[in-house]
């Protein structure tokens, strides 16, 4: 038998790669989230970081009188103020990142290490801002909710129903339902299996599914426990005394809306330190601005035959 040559005749793609480029992704990271929430809120400038909510006192006493074609007397009124309204202080995230100038003079090409720091680091800070935003034990969406605007799931799974319920509750112009994609997946469970599959629309160039043409927003900050979430619904903005965002605006270093970028200087380790900060904050103008649809069900699932 005649025996084979397992040589090579050409140049191999090992050798070959010695000569050759790779084209390289910035860093990527899987906790990076739309952040729809933050994207639908409206944000309110805080020049002094409080930010004070008023009320009337006692608006059952705020007398008015549809007029007949008589001499009667009118009623004379004045609005009461609550002497004190609830004050909201913006609260902080903080980091510092630190970087070797060695590592950013040597290794800058062809991504630069300090922005690339920079920036992942900023995406975690704004992860958290709409983590606190929702979780927060002060300022929080869900701490921060009436008993009155607490709705319970009839069968436990989030139905049509329950979404109706919500909307008898914020029912003065309602914007959105906030809720984990586990709980949407929930939800259009129910509707397919009642026959009634719910319509989308686009917003920001997605695609989101809707209930009686308010949309479904969702966010992994609504924490899944042991099977069971909760769906909101909000009613936002200052003019129609809704859920509004707080920010510090005029920051030094300031990157975007309430974020600032620092430079702290370089140790005798050679280390440059920046400090990343976003100063926000949430305050909810009404009771009825707000409604959460408690313990829902998400593991729920149907057999089609």
């Amino acid at each position: 038998m005649a025996e084979s040559n397992h040589g090579h005749t050409a140049l191999g793609d090992v050798a070959a790669r010695t000569l050759a480029n790779a084209t390289k992704t910035v860093p990527m990271l899987s906790t990076i989230s739309p952040r729809w929430l933050v994207h639908l809120l409206q944000w309110v400038p805080v020049e002094a970081g409080i930010y004070r909510v008023n009320k009337a006192k006692d608006p059952s006493k705020i007398e008015v009188d549809c007029s007949n074609k008589d001499e009667r007397e009118l009623p004379a009124t004045f609005v009461d103020y609550e002497e004190w309204g609830r004050e909201y202080v913006l609260n902080a995230v903080n980091t510092v990142v630190d970087v070797h100038t060695r590592v950013s003079d040597l290794y800058s090409s062809p991504h630069n290490q300090i922005k690339e720091q920079l920036r992942l680091t900023i995406e975690t800070v704004k992860e958290r801002q709409e983590s606190e935003l929702i979780n927060n034990k002060e300022y929080g969406l869900l701490h921060n909710i009436a008993s009155t605007q607490k709705v319970k799931p009839r069968t436990g799974s989030p139905t049509p129903d329950d979404l109706d319920e919500l909307l008898a509750k914020v029912w003065k112009e309602p914007a959105f339902f906030l809720a984990h994609p586990q709980a949407i997946a929930a939800f259009g469970r129910e509707c397919t299996r009642r026959g009634v599959p719910p319509p989308t629309v686009s917003l920001f160039g997605s695609q989101f599914i809707t209930w009686r043409g308010i949309p479904l927003i969702p966010t992994d900050k609504l924490h899944v426990t042991k099977g069971k979430t909760n769906i909101l619904l909000l009613r936002t903005g200052e003019s129609r005394q809704g859920v509004v965002g707080l920010y510090q605006p005029n920051l030094p270093g300031q990157q975007s809306m309430g974020l600032s970028v620092r430079f702290m200087g370089i140790n005798h380790k050679a280390i440059a330190s920046y400090l990343v900060s976003l100063y926000c904050s949430l305050a909810v103008l009404t009771d009825d601005s707000i409604a959460v649809l408690e313990n829902v069900d998400v593991g729920n699932y149907y057999e089609y035959k």
